[in-house]
């Protein structure tokens, strides 16, 4: 079943058909071929749905939405600002400082690229910045968000390959600031051949200096996530609850710019966000019955330890693969087909599977910013009205980052394993 599985599923996707009803026409089509009934769809789509962990993706989601929604956007620009401006391309580098940040709360870099761009991209052009640079610096370093908690992508690896949430929340700190301070440099260097200019925040500290205890409340949303996961006082799924109430609170009583409106559009686009990623996790599941009914996952593990002599070179392999998915394929579809059959490899050869679901959400990110269905590649140029050939071109120097940051977290496991 596993041949007509790939093979349609492929053709549906060049297609243009979505992903989550691709997957669920190659499961037809494998089930079919195979004489068996299509009731079996039925009775795995609604599997995975029961799991109170999954209640995490749409209150965290919520969470971020309330947050991005008001005046916090404004704070976290004028904070980066603040911290970077006065280095050359000083706009770039709000971005990165922004991403990071920003992904404390949102968890996705798709929001990530589409709040930052819209407030930094238009103001870099106006300083001068070549439109497919800025759009590059967008388009890239909204994939931090992946990796700064709560990461949507880690809590869709955590539950289909059973690892601990919180274990890969803390993991993700350190790749994620590594990975900043690679983009960091790269934005220096293209700034001081290109002469980019400074962009400090008008008044420095002392104008701001007010407004800081203001922004703290909800810069302090990660740090609230991770101290609550971290000492055990509650699941990744109630800590996800008690992040909306922190949310509405912080923009309720601090920001005072919450209204019905606003959560109005909040629920909305929680609503929209979490339908797309749901059917995806249910389409999964029934890809990964086929897979389970047919041993694809042993069948590859033996292929792989036969085909390589050595440990490292299954990893490179793995690596080369994902960059190849990645650059067709959605990072939460990706995660939730890939993640199975790794995760039996990664055993197979002693890595730990928090090591390699960082290495997983690392490489398939690089994806988003990746043609030909990058993501944030395309909404970054949208926003900057540029094609995507001059964006790609301009992306050079951080394809280099990512992929030296991928190799640091694939080989050295001290980076994820604390």
């Amino acid at each position: 079943m596993t041949a007509p599985l790939i093979w349609v599923f492929l053709l549906l996707m060049a297609l243009a058909v979505p992903v989550g009803f691709a997957m669920l026409g190659g499961v037809a089509a494998a089930l079919l071929i195979d004489g068996k009934p299509l009731a079996v769809i039925a009775q795995r789509l609604y599997t995975p749905t029961q799991s109170f962990p999954m209640l995490a993706i749409p209150f965290f989601i919520l969470a971020g939405s309330l947050m991005m929604s008001g005046r916090f956007g404004v704070y976290l620009v004028n904070i980066a600002r603040l911290l970077v401006g006065h280095f050359k391309g000083g706009l770039g580098q709000v971005s990165i400082i922004g991403s990071v940040m920003f992904g404390g709360v949102s968890g996705s870099a798709v929001a990530d690229a589409t709040a930052l761009g819209n407030a930094l991209i238009p103001v870099q052009k106006e300083q001068g910045y070549p439109a497919g640079f800025a759009a590059a610096i967008n388009s890239a370093s909204s994939t931090i968000s992946v990796l700064i908690p709560p990461s949507i992508p880690l809590i869709l690896y955590g539950l289909v390959a059973n690892v601990s949430i919180v274990d890969l929340f803390v993991a993700g700190i350190l790749p994620g600031v590594m990975l900043g301070l690679g983009m960091f440099a790269a934005v220096w260097w293209v700034a001081r051949r290109q002469d980019l200019p400074r962009s400090p925040l008008p008044g420095g500290f002392r104008a701001f200096r007010g407004q800081i205890l203001t922004a703290l409340p909800a810069l302090l949303m990660p740090v609230f996530v991770i101290g609550t996961l971290r000492f055990g006082v509650a699941t990744p799924t109630e800590v996800s609850v008690m992040a909306v109430a922190y949310a509405l609170i912080v923009s309720g009583l601090v920001y005072r710019d919450l209204s019905l409106r606003t959560m109005w559009e909040a629920a909305v686009e929680t609503a929209l966000m979490t339908g797309a990623v749901m059917l995806i996790i249910m389409a999964s599941s029934t890809i990964q019955w086929v897979l389970t009914a047919e041993q694809t996952p042993q069948a590859l593990t033996a292929f792989m330890i036969g085909t390589f002599s050595e440990p490292w070179m299954i990893i490179l392999a793995l690596n080369v693969v994902m960059l190849v998915i990645g650059a067709f394929l959605d990072l939460p579809a990706a995660v939730l087909l890939l993640g199975p059959l790794f995760v039996a490899i990664g055993q197979a050869i002693g890595m730990d599977p928090v090591q390699l679901g960082l290495m997983m959400v690392v490489n398939l990110s690089i994806g988003l910013y990746t043609p030909p269905v990058g993501t944030t590649l395309f909404i970054s140029a949208a926003i900057a009205q540029v094609g995507v050939g001059q964006v790609v071109r301009a992306l050079l120097p951080f394809y280099l980052v990512a992929i030296a940051a991928l190799l640091l977290i694939s080989f050295v496991p001290a980076l994820t394993i604390y």
